[in-house]
């Protein structure tokens, strides 16, 4: 009985540790099937280079100043689109930048939580997001 007690409180010590990661920005939800996907996050840009990439990926943005912010998406795909959605800490859609809407400026305070959900359909090229 004590070798199951001692299993559920370190399952439940992982699962914390690994939400409080997310939480703070350090962990990624992504559903891709690709045949290439590499992405990479920092302080103010981030970049994914991709071949036949169709899903998403979603992760806390941290935002360190409470000010305007003018988001730019630099998509150079072959084929494909992508599409960089800004959410709110309800999942409400802030700002919604592509190829054919590629910036946006929005005021955000670093207080509140917000999430970015890229979203990959087909994708071939190279994207950036600065801010």
């Amino acid at each position: 009985m004590s070798g199951w007690l001692h299993a559920a409180v370190l399952t439940a010590v992982v699962v914390a540790f690994v939400y409080l990661l997310y939480c703070k920005g350090f962990g990624v939800l992504k559903s891709i099937a690709a045949i290439l996907f590499v992405f990479r996050r920092g302080r103010n840009v981030h970049k994914a280079a991709l071949d036949s990439c169709t899903g998403w990926v979603r992760y806390v943005g941290r935002f360190r100043e409470s000010r305007t912010y003018e988001f730019t998406l630099e998509a150079q795909l072959s084929k494909g689109n992508v599409e960089v959605i800004l959410l709110d800490k309800k999942k409400q859609q802030l700002l919604k930048l592509n190829r054919q809407s590629p910036s946006g400026k929005l005021e955000l305070d670093a207080k509140n939580r917000y999430y970015l959900r890229w979203d990959f359909k087909g994708a071939t090229g190279k994207c950036e997001l600065h801010w």
